[in-house]
């Protein structure tokens, strides 16, 4: 499987958190590799600068997908 990465962004209500107004949630894609996803963040980050409120962010969803046994909760 490859490390699927989520870019997505839009306002938050405040530019020091992730509370994003979910009414302006922009999805940019699902890539490939991180360096993708990065290049495609970037472009969406700089399209936005001069909005302070607007945020955009990268998902490592392959983390989601297949998180890392050891950091697991033991089972009872």
């Amino acid at each position: 499987m490859s490390k699927l990465h989520l870019v997505f962004g839009g306002r938050v209500k405040d530019p020091q958190t992730l509370d994003f107004d979910e009414k302006t949630i922009e999805v940019v894609g699902i890539y490939p590799d991180y360096a993708s996803a990065e290049k495609a963040w970037r472009g969406a980050a700089q399209r936005t600068v001069d909005d302070a409120e607007m945020k955009f962010v990268v998902v490592h969803l392959h983390r989601l997908l297949e998180p890392d046994p050891s950091l697991q909760a033991p089972h009872s």
